[in-house]
């Protein structure tokens, strides 16, 4: 399991945004050092999915969210309750898979039959796509070490697994989310792999 951990920007913006509200914003005792501070936990940014409509392709989306929640801190991807409206729609076709990414996390996901049907993995396309979802762009052609090379690297590569740069590039997306003005996804530009 990931251990969460914050950002020093997050308790900068807390600080700012209690003491802007008509607060009274009181620095707290230092009973640890930075480098402590920065080891405890944190909650994620929680996204939803609905995997409903992905038919038989389900257990691989799952497998796809769990994949990013152990690689990453930033953000944990959730199933959507019943009657929720998630922030990830995932609907499986009979084309290629691709990626709608409207805001970071949101968005709608595609997973192809045609690509399942050359060989392709089903895990793999999952966790691909919801990489573009978390604002991840494709790194093609690339090795089957790095998940956003998506088809390039082939049928016979199975890795599921962002690398360490996709990681960190999550990381960043989502730790920076607070300060940004705008999204690292181009919003209602569709990404097919």
């Amino acid at each position: 399991m990931h251990v969460r951990k914050p950002t020093i920007g997050l308790a900068a913006v807390l600080t700012v945004t209690f003491s802007l509200m008509g607060g009274q914003a009181v620095a707290a005792p230092s009973a640890t050092a930075p480098s402590e501070v920065a080891d405890s936990a944190v909650a994620a940014r929680v996204f939803t999915y609905d995997a409903s409509g992905s038919a038989e392709f389900k257990s691989a989306v799952d497998r796809g969210a769990a994949i990013w929640n152990e690689s990453v801190d930033a953000v944990e991807l959730r199933p959507a309750a019943t009657g929720q409206r998630a922030n990830i729609r995932v609907l499986a076709d009979n084309g290629w898979p691709r990626a709608l990414p409207t805001t970071l996390g949101n968005g709608t996901v595609y997973i192809g039959r045609q690509a399942v049907d050359q060989g392709y993995n089903t895990i793999r396309i999952s966790a691909h796509e919801l990489g573009h979802i978390l604002g991840l762009p494709d790194r093609k052609p690339g090795p089957c070490s790095s998940l956003m090379s998506g088809s390039t690297a082939g049928i016979a590569c199975t890795n599921p697994y962002p690398d360490t740069v996709e990681k960190a590039e999550v990381e960043d997306n989502f730790s920076s989310a607070l300060t940004r003005t705008g999204g690292a996804v181009r919003s209602g530009v569709v990404i097919v792999d």
